[in-house]
């Protein structure tokens, strides 16, 4: 089995930072009024800065989530990685741009990569790295000898205040005094936003720079323990299930807002940290996978700030205690891009000079959707 190497790391963000006291002016306010759960969420995630695929002034989109990804695409290549080498475009997201086509065919056709084996990945913020990891299959196999990757997210699209109006107004129509959305839709405004990222992958490593050796893809799912976490395009019923949009009049969509994305706060606090940190970082250790000690950088993708002292305490616990000198996340600049952040995580460890020949790195990327994890192990040469 050949061994397989991240050549270049790219990321991509749409328009200018947009801080917190200006996320409203973008995304609108839903019935003309501030959101009273902004505050609170905002405190609690720490995210200071983000994007949006968003023209302030007219509230249009300036980028699909294709082209994003395409964008990023492009900066591998101005960066040196050979798009005429490439034999597979591997591309995941949580917000495609339509039902069908898929994304990455999408994807592909924005750029100018030739004829090539093309993959779309759905899911959640694993399907970025799901993406990678069907890369790094391929190249270790011997199919192919180059590939790229990428994880990109165009949520704001569906964020807008306006995207919500008709849900609050069937409220005002039976409860006059209920003019709010439900937090579990609201929270979620205030957590997620745009942006992209693409890895250039190969079997051999660079000539006169670092590269990554992927040593390691570990995923796991527990679906088959809990009930869904985060979910869209359905409703999650009393008694844990999901009732799909086909089983929704078309008024309903929008009269329930069936297409925004919902999170299950109350569950994912009580289940995320046991589900993606504690249960496999315990089998990873009982298989002898790595060595906590020998591990120079942790990359976690949190969803929030909140999660930073409880994910350390839980690695603790499990007995993989890496200092937090050895972290490194851009949550607070970047914001939470879902299936796009470990690529931006690493894309700006990667390009900072930081990274010495012999270090080892460990992502960490947990899923709520249904909970699932993955890990991923490197070492630079």
């Amino acid at each position: 089995m050949r061994e397989v190497y991240i050549n270049k790391i790219a990321a991509f963000f749409p328009n200018k930072a947009v801080d917190n006291d200006n996320i409203e002016n973008v995304l609108g306010m839903v019935d003309g009024k501030p959101s009273l759960v902004k505050r609170i969420v905002l405190k609690s995630n720490k995210i200071k800065t983000r994007y949006y695929a968003i023209d302030p002034l007219t509230n249009e989109t300036t980028h699909s989530n294709a082209q994003l990804a395409a964008k990023a695409i492009e900066m591998l290549s101005d960066d040196g990685f050979d798009l005429d080498s490439v034999e597979l475009l591997a591309c995941g997201t949580t917000t495609p741009d339509q039902l069908l086509p898929n994304h990455a065919l999408m994807v592909h056709g924005e750029t100018d990569i030739k004829e090539i084996e093309v993959v779309s990945i759905a899911g959640i913020c694993l399907s970025g790295l799901t993406a990678l990891k069907y890369a790094y299959s391929s190249i270790k196999s011997g199919e192919i000898d180059s590939a790229i990757t990428t994880g990109s997210e165009n949520i704001s699209a569906s964020m807008r205040g306006r995207n919500f109006e008709p849900e609050v107004q069937a409220k005002v129509d039976m409860v006059r005094r209920n003019k709010e959305l439900t937090f579990e839709k609201d929270f979620l405004r205030w957590m997620l936003s745009d942006g992209a990222g693409a890895i250039g992958v190969s079997d051999k490593p660079n000539n006169d720079s670092i590269s990554l050796r992927i040593d390691k893809i570990f995923s796991i799912s527990y679906a088959n323990e809990l009930e869904a976490c985060m979910y869209s395009g359905c409703e999650k019923l009393k008694d844990g299930s999901l009732r799909g949009y086909r089983e929704y009049l078309p008024e309903e969509w929008l009269k329930m807002s069936i297409f925004s994305i919902k999170q299950d706060v109350k569950l994912l606090n009580s289940k995320i940290l046991e589900y993606t940190v504690f249960r496999p970082l315990e089998t990873m250790l009982k298989k002898g996978m790595f060595k906590p000690e020998e591990i120079d950088w942790f990359l976690p993708h949190y969803s929030s700030g909140y999660f930073r002292e409880k994910l350390y305490n839980t690695m603790q616990e499990v007995g993989c205690d890496i200092p937090q000198e050895k972290w490194f996340t851009n949550l607070t600049t970047k914001g939470n891009t879902g299936s796009a952040s470990i690529y931006i995580i690493l894309e700006e460890l990667f390009n900072s000079g930081k990274i010495q020949k012999g270090q080892k790195l460990l992502c960490y990327i947990p899923e709520s959707g249904r909970f699932s994890t993955a890990y991923m192990l490197l070492e630079a040469v």
